[in-house]
């Protein structure tokens, strides 16, 4: 029954709907992703990302490190890997496709995250699809934001960790030869020091991992371009091609190329799930646009980048035979790098499983405690009581085989997204209109276009969290100072 609800799920309704939606919204934004794409640069580089917000607030780069910690995980290198396999180097260029739709999606779903957060009393903010269901929509919608809460707590909070943990053990066992109980000791332990330290220490835990295995995944990736230059033009070939079924069948044809390629895409980047959003309303930004616009580079990172070092590195090396089944999944990746540099491939692979894996834990830890506190307030013992099962699962995870649990994530994994894409689709109008307003004030020449709520004109927007508390604007709604109060 899983397996049968999982097919129909990502095989036919989710490809559908999120290439559908995606496409509207891509359309709908004049390519937001497009015109944006510079930006997302230049945003990096300010110094509002990078400096702490006010009062203990997330900056916007915090914001953007736990959401590439929770895209960023194993199935960038297993998942791509088996992708190739069964769908084979066609599979990566729908991959691409679906990551450059997925960030108008992202787009759309963390600017609305944004704009609907709530104000903590500890200072902080806590956001995502449950709140802009119930703030954007009305109360009457109510039962729809538990509902996603629900399906987020299951998937992210229990099931998705209980996986993350045994396939980070396995790799270390595989690699290291470490006993397996004392690696889910290990982590029970990591995990439990860093989530009671709440979100603030979340947010520094991923500001060091984070850029450390990003880049030292894509250094080792330039490497092996350096060492393939040469079969690179012909490598990107073979992709087209496949893609399109130009070349003799590979994989499974090119209908294998395209549902492996975009359930990898949607699978990684989790653009139109909602699990991103929840980060995304952490970060005291001046418009809710430029969340969205930080967010959909976390897609761009995810899939158009760190998914395409793994094709690479497999593509570019003598392990992959089109059509053979000898090997798959994370050790067709470390075998490809070992055969590119040598043994030690397989141990950094391993390394880079390890930590992939390690900030999908705490990021999913912080996607479960969100949901909770929707639905039952923050209500300390209760969140305490979460921590100890999140910890106790993750090291029991270790040892143990989750086939069914992981099975099971992955329908309420597929029902999470519906309910996300009804939510996007509804509140499409506003979300436009917090884009134009965006748009109008970059054209009026604001280096760093400000919110002003009472120009928004839609119901829902809490005054703790936008009534210039933070940044300064002008009451008419012109282009307005970004010096601090």
């Amino acid at each position: 029954m899983l397996d049968f609800l999982n097919d129909l799920l990502w095989s036919k309704v989710l490809i559908v709907v999120l290439i559908g939606l995606g496409l509207w919204f891509t359309f709908a934004s004049r390519f937001v992703q497009f015109r944006y794409f510079g930006r997302m640069f230049r945003i990096l580089g300010s110094g509002q990302v990078f400096a702490g917000g006010s009062d203990g607030h997330l900056s916007s780069f915090q914001a953007l490190m736990l959401s590439v910690a929770g895209r960023v995980g194993g199935g960038n290198i297993a998942g791509v890997a088996v992708a190739i396999t069964l769908g084979g180097p066609g599979a990566v260029f729908w991959m691409w496709l679906v990551g450059l739709v997925g960030m108008a999606t992202s787009f759309f779903e963390c600017t609305l995250a944004q704009a609907y957060k709530r104000a903590e009393p500890d200072g902080t903010y806590r956001g995502g699809p449950a709140y802009y269901i119930a703030h954007g929509l009305g109360e009457r919608w109510k039962w729809l934001a538990g509902l996603y809460s629900v399906l987020l707590l299951v998937t992210f909070g229990f099931g998705f960790n209980g996986v993350q943990s045994y396939s980070v053990a396995t790799s270390l066992n595989d690699a290291f030869g470490v006993p397996v109980v004392a690696i889910a000791a290990g982590i029970a332990v990591l995990v439990g020091v860093i989530i009671a330290g709440g979100v603030r220490r979340i947010a520094r835990i991923a500001d060091v991992l984070v850029p450390v295995m990003a880049l030292g995944y894509i250094a080792m990736a330039l490497v092996v371009l350096a060492l393939n230059l040469d079969a690179l033009p012909a490598t990107l070939m073979l992709i087209v091609k496949s893609a399109f079924g130009l070349e003799p069948a590979i994989g499974g044809g090119i209908g294998a190329a395209i549902v492996m390629g975009v359930r990898r895409g949607l699978f990684s980047n989790e653009a139109g799930l909602g699990s991103a959003p929840n980060v995304a309303a952490v970060a005291e930004v001046p418009h809710p646009a430029s969340q969205g616009v930080v967010q959909a580079f976390s897609v761009f990172i995810d899939t158009l980048i760190v998914c395409s070092c793994t094709a690479f590195i497999i593509l570019l090396g003598d392990v992959y035979r089109p059509g053979a089944e000898e090997i798959g999944g994370v050790a067709l990746a470390q075998a490809s790098l070992a055969s590119h540099i040598g043994e030690g491939g397989r141990i950094f692979v391993s390394i880079a499983m390890m930590l992939f894996g390690f900030t999908t834990m705490i990021y999913n830890y912080y996607l479960g405690e969100n949901s909770l506190v929707w639905i039952g307030g923050n209500n300390k013992p209760l969140i305490f009581l979460y921590r100890v099962a999140v910890i106790a699962l993750c090291g029991w995870g270790a040892t143990s085989d989750l086939g069914t649990i992981f099975a099971f994530a992955d329908v309420t994994m597929g029902l999470l997204a519906l309910v996300n894409l009804f939510a996007l689709v509804m509140l499409f109008k506003p979300a436009l209109q917090l884009m134009r307003d965006y748009d109008s004030q970059i054209e009026a020449g604001a280096s760093e276009p400000v919110f002003n709520p009472e120009k928004f004109g839609y119901h829902g927007l809490d005054s703790k969290a936008w009534k210039g508390d933070a940044w300064d604007y002008r009451p008419d709604g012109a282009v307005a100072s970004n010096a601090r109060i």
